[in-house]
């Protein structure tokens, strides 16, 4: 059993008695209490559980702990800094893009990266590049606006 001992998470160097092998969604919810990375299907389709490693998208679900070792994790809760909401955070309140709220994490996170690629992109590269993120909500137009909006690209911004 080969054992990982530390994790760069949201910026703190951090430690984990784990076997390498545990996925580390489990290791991020239920070893470090960052419940907001979700648990969706469990084979990477749905999205719930996209976290960044290195700054590419992630589906933590399947990914085993050992190859986050050493590299930078960010979640959900690694996007407020001092208090204050990430803008992509805000735009998705200002665009009520979240009902439920499961794949909000996921959307976030997977929008955080297309914007840390392409900071104004088109609707057509966001909507491609957020089609592994599923919603069983169907919230997909609004979504599409919040990322807009942080983006500084909506037409029409949310009331």
């Amino acid at each position: 059993m080969a054992n990982v001992t530390s994790l760069n998470v949201n910026g703190k160097r951090l430690r984990v008695d784990v076997d390498s092998q545990t996925p580390l969604l489990q290791v991020l919810r239920d070893r470090l209490n960052l419940t907001g990375t979700k648990y969706g299907c469990g084979e990477a389709r749905c999205g719930a559980c996209t976290v960044l490693v290195d700054g590419q998208i992630m589906r933590s679900c399947v990914t085993p702990v050992g190859r986050a070792g050493g590299k930078q994790v960010t979640t959900i809760e690694g996007l407020e800094k001092d208090g204050k909401l990430h803008p992509l955070q805000e735009a998705f309140l200002k665009a009520d893009a979240l009902q439920c709220g499961y794949c909000t994490s996921g959307m976030i996170m997977s929008a955080s990266s297309l914007l840390n690629k392409i900071s104004k992109p088109s609707r057509e590269e966001i909507v491609k590049h957020m089609d592994g993120n599923v919603c069983r909500c169907g919230t997909y137009a609004r979504i599409v606006n919040a990322i807009e909006i942080a983006a500084g690209t909506a037409k029409e911004v949310a009331e």
